[in-house]
């Protein structure tokens, strides 16, 4: 089974970074994405909104070089949690988990002619077969949201 997502898009608000109780970089943010589809023959754009998660070095990173409007390559994983509401009625939110982040462009630009940069990916434990072993996720207790 494959868990993978791919987007480029635009930040819609500045980066939100915050620390787990054991210390943790987790910084949220809001990515745009937009398609085009035709609808009754006129040519229509659509906007999906994504919530997206990063963690690590890679969260600290993130916070310090992207500000809001910015264009972002992102991969990583769906993860879908579930939380209760103030009423303690069962909800769910679905994220996407990035581990590969690269800031493409300039902020509100649609030109590349800065140089892409990476934000640092920690390297995956080996789990002595010589694959890497997946990262864990995060104690519900440990999410500072």
């Amino acid at each position: 089974m494959v868990n993978r997502v791919i987007l480029v898009g635009n930040l819609g608000a500045d980066p939100e970074l915050r620390q787990t109780r054991s210390g943790t970089s987790v910084t949220n943010m809001r990515l745009a994405t937009n398609s085009r589809r035709k609808v009754e023959g006129e040519w229509k754009d659509e906007v999906e909104w994504h919530s997206v998660t990063v963690w690590g070095k890679q969260a600290d990173s993130v916070v310090k070089f992207l500000t809001k409007g910015r264009q972002v390559y992102l991969e990583g994983r769906l993860h879908t949690r579930k939380w209760q509401d103030d009423g303690g009625r069962d909800r769910y939110t679905t994220e996407i988990v990035a581990d590969i982040v690269k800031f493409i462009g300039s902020a509100g630009s649609q030109r590349n002619d800065q140089p892409e940069w990476s934000a640092p990916v920690e390297p995956a434990a080996s789990n002595g077969s010589g694959a890497k072993a997946a990262v864990p996720y995060a104690e519900d207790a440990d999410i500072p949201f």
